[in-house]
């Protein structure tokens, strides 16, 4: 068995590490960032492939204690790093994080790890020099305590960059961050979703790929793949196994609008290439389905009523640390209230670093979670609704209501000045329903 280290956002360790208990490994721990877990060497591969929420998968290759740099020198050569290294790998530590230990200048430990792991493979293949003119390993030092981890990194590019984002455009959500406010606000995918700032479409997006259950990372490369201990014929077996677990024949209704029609032409850009390279990994399985993408349209917050009578939003508006400036995040999440007397029956979770959020939209969330957003400490608000609607829950909608074959975009019945949208109107060629 092996040592993993899955990193995420502070705040997201359990979301994570029930995502990792799913995919069937045994949890050994976590630290603020970090959850420690035990797999086969399936579980590389695997991991980097499914997890949606975490950033980075690492492998432990050594944990002890090092009070000085003897110690952390001694521990780092101990390891067989031949067996993970070709003899032009070119090898860094990219990382080092000291915490309440002895060996806290990060510069010193970096060269001394790095020195530690030339020295044992120039003494395991008679080498006095190595080329370095192959392809770049990342190693990463965590001291804790005076405790030294050693990671071997697996991910190469952060998780979050799954491949189908071409352009985030001015101030994209991380893929892996909207990942876990999915997670956190339990959303399921029967339940209407919609996210009425959705930018370059992240959060749609994710929720379309978690709702057809597609692995994150079909559309990318890992690390792991440039190490000499990577199996590509198993790697292949474990895409294709996992290409079998696509569903095809659930229906969702899954959109978003943005006030900037640039934004919404990057989303359904976007959305094109999720759903394309999930239907490449079914295609190699010998599966000819299709994967509805989700539907994005030009539209201000202000001017949508809900179409459902139940649902979701999730959304990530702008704030004054990225857009413009703190009066006018107070501003807009002020006028946000209109959300709230638009969408009654929804659940509403935003995320923001905006201190006031609450005092400014003039209500207080049910459920808070902090979280750490890129370099930015943020805050998920959670609204379940009044009492009453909160007892009730969200119900199924009916498939057979008039208002739901509306179809396209059009001024609502009930106000003039607002929209009632709804995903067009279309057959699932895999399922026996009309899908919306």
């Amino acid at each position: 068995m092996n040592t993993l280290v899955a990193l995420c956002a502070i705040g997201a360790e359990k979301i994570l590490g029930n995502e990792i208990k799913l995919l069937g490994y045994r949890l050994a721990g976590n630290a603020p960032g970090r959850v420690f877990f035990e797999g086969d060497d399936d579980a590389l591969f695997r991991a980097n492939l499914c997890l949606r929420t975490a950033d980075r998968v690492y492998l432990l290759m050594a944990r002890y204690k090092a009070e000085d740099f003897d110690q952390l020198f001694d521990g780092v050569y101990s390891v067989n790093w031949q067996d993970f290294f070709k003899k032009d790998t070119k090898v860094t530590v990219d990382k080092v994080r000291s915490y309440k230990s002895r060996l806290n200048s990060e510069h010193s430990v970096q060269g001394m790890v790095q020195k530690a792991i030339y020295k044992k493979l120039g003494d395991r293949w008679n080498m006095s020099s190595l080329p370095e003119t192959g392809e770049k390993s990342d190693v990463r030092v965590y001291l804790d305590n005076d405790e030294a981890l050693i990671l071997l990194d697996l991910s190469g590019l952060p998780l979050h960059k799954r491949g189908y984002r071409t352009d985030g455009g001015m101030a994209p959500l991380r893929e892996t961050t909207a990942a876990v406010l999915l997670q956190m606000s339990m959303w399921k995918r029967k339940i209407p979703f919609h996210d009425p700032f959705c930018g370059s479409g992240t959060l749609p997006i994710e929720a379309t790929l978690f709702a057809f259950n597609v692995a994150p990372g079909f559309g990318r490369r890992f690390a792991l793949e440039n190490l000499p201990i990577f199996n590509r014929e198993r790697a292949v077996e474990i895409k294709n196994a996992e290409a079998a677990k696509i569903r095809t024949d659930v229906e969702v209704r899954i959109t978003g609008t943005d006030i900037d029609p640039s934004a919404v032409e990057r989303a359904r850009l976007n959305a094109e290439h999720a759903c394309v390279t999930a239907g490449r990994a079914l295609k190699a399985i010998g599966v000819d389905a299709h994967l509805w993408r989700p539907d994005f349209q030009v539209s201000d917050f202000k001017d949508i009523e809900a179409p459902y009578e139940n649902g979701m939003i999730i959304c990530n508006p702008p704030y004054g640390e990225r857009l413009g400036d703190e009066q006018q995040a107070a501003e807009l999440y002020s006028s946000m209230k209109s959300l709230f007397e638009d969408f009654k029956g929804w659940q509403i979770g935003v995320i923001t670093a905006h201190k006031e959020f609450q005092e400014n939209v003039g209500r207080y969330a049910t459920t808070l979670k902090s979280i750490k957003s890129g370099n930015l400490d943020t805050t998920f608000y959670l609204y379940n609704g009044t009492e009453k609607e909160k007892k009730r829950g969200v119900r199924p909608v009916d498939f057979n209501s008039d208002r739901k074959k509306s179809g396209e975009w059009k001024n609502s019945p009930k106000k003039q000045n607002k929209k009632s949208f709804a995903p067009r109107e279309r057959k699932n060629e895999n399922s026996d329903k009309e899908y919306f």
